[in-house]
């Protein structure tokens, strides 16, 4: 019995040695919407099927303040943001709704950092 456990204890190491352990990480959104209606967003991971805050779920933001979202992500993971009129696909920042537009400057990756201020303007 001593012999199988030191076994099997030795095979877990050596596969956490093969395969690597899974580096947690994060990264905060500082996001502003100066849009006179109420804003739906999320974050998509670029490297894995992965949304903020996921569930069928948005963020909404219904006001002019700053908010801050702290995304925990894997390190080095690309991350993007979507945002849009709440009921209104076509008027959209970033990736824009379910991932589904290209953007040159709405993706950061996950590194222990913050954005600044994003400012979703009409």
């Amino acid at each position: 019995m001593v012999r199988l456990l030191m076994a099997l204890g030795a095979l877990m190491t050596a596969l956490a040695m093969w395969v690597g352990p899974a580096v947690a990480g994060d990264v905060t959104f500082y996001i502003q919407s100066q849009h006179p209606n109420v804003v739906s967003l999320e974050f998509y991971s670029q490297d894995r099927n992965y949304v903020w805050p996921g569930n069928s779920q948005v963020y909404l933001l219904e006001d002019y303040d700053t908010h801050e979202f702290a995304l925990s992500c894997n390190k080095g993971e690309k991350i993007c943001f979507g945002a849009w009129v709440r009921n209104r696909s076509d008027l959209y920042w970033g990736v824009g709704p379910n991932n589904a537009e290209y953007c040159t400057d709405c993706c950061y990756t996950c590194n222990g950092g913050y954005t600044q201020t994003i400012v979703l303007n009409p």
